[in-house]
């Protein structure tokens, strides 16, 4: 059974080597019936001297305030509770992936939790899919000789109108991130056994 992992991280800002996170939440579902298995969300408590250091663009996006993150779970602690579960679901190299909106982001927070050594020595998928490329390479497929390809926006509430869906709820926190990644996934790509026709 192939599974993918749903993810969503939101940070104190845009670079890794400056800025932590802040929140993490994934779903893990079944790629053939589309059937969510597990989930895990939570604040992940930082230093004051991180908040210190927070882009205030990031605020703006997520809404934290410095009282949420103090009653998050220490990113140790987020460590070994997303380890136990991920391994619980006998997530391996081959049996599932992850998909993000932007995975270049969120694989590089998320081995801030869980160092890139680590996942390799349980043996994680090291495949990190880019839902924005998914519907790209289905679009592209159906433009007409006239289409404008420049008109083709790829932000995930772009992509979400045109599938009908409503964007993201505000202020921006990981698990709406994934049940919107979810939603949209559902519309473009579809579950093995409820294809949809592109």
């Amino acid at each position: 059974m192939m599974k993918g992992i749903f993810l969503d991280i939101e940070t104190t800002g845009l670079d890794p080597t400056r800025h932590r996170c802040l929140e993490i939440a994934f779903k893990i579902v079944d790629l053939k019936s589309g059937k969510e298995e597990s989930s895990f969300e939570s604040v992940i408590k930082q230093p004051l001297d991180v908040w210190n250091q927070t882009d205030p663009g990031s605020l703006e996006v997520t809404g934290f305030k410095w009282e949420e993150l103090e009653k998050g779970i220490e990113e140790a602690q987020a460590r070994d509770q997303i380890i136990k579960l991920i391994n619980d679901a006998h997530i391996r190299r081959g049996n599932a992936f992850f998909i993000c909106q932007n995975p270049s982001f969120d694989r590089s927070f998320f081995a801030q939790i869980i160092p890139v050594y680590t996942q390799e020595e349980l043996l994680w998928p090291y495949h990190w899919l880019d839902f924005a490329s998914m519907y790209w390479s289905l679009k592209i497929k159906h433009l007409n000789p006239t289409d404008n390809i420049n008109e083709v926006q790829l932000s995930k509430n772009s992509i979400a109108k045109t599938q009908g869906i409503p964007p993201e709820a505000h202020p921006h926190r990981a698990m709406n991130g994934v049940k919107h990644l979810i939603q949209c996934y559902t519309h473009v790509v579809g579950w093995a056994n409820k294809q949809v026709h592109n």
